[in-house]
């Protein structure tokens, strides 16, 4: 996909069309207000499958794009598997509260 808002061949192109091009386009836009706000397509979400709506998701920045990932809040499982994503071993954690608490 060209950003430059011409295509391959140089001819100008609508924004959507150049969406088309990409394999995992769904027809779906969202948009970036001034406040820096997105709201996305109630599709989208629905396409999720999950019950009920997700409130917060994780986001990720990849090769230009941004991921958004469902997250769950105060699952204690998820803070072990992102504890454990990031190499921060127990013993790290009890250092970190040793640390904090000779401080106060």
């Amino acid at each position: 996909m060209v950003s430059n808002g011409r295509s391959r061949r140089g001819a100008a192109y609508h924004p959507l069309e150049a969406a088309a091009l990409h394999p995992y386009y769904s027809g779906m836009l969202a948009k970036l207000t001034s406040k820096n706000q997105l709201t996305l397509p109630k599709r989208a979400l629905q396409a999720l499958g999950a019950g009920q709506t997700p409130e917060y998701f994780e986001i990720e920045v990849e090769d230009g794009r941004i991921i958004l990932t469902p997250a769950t809040t105060g699952s204690a499982d998820a803070v072990r598997r992102k504890l454990a994503e990031l190499g921060i071993t127990d013993t790290d954690v009890a250092d970190a509260i040793a640390w904090a608490r000779d401080r106060s």
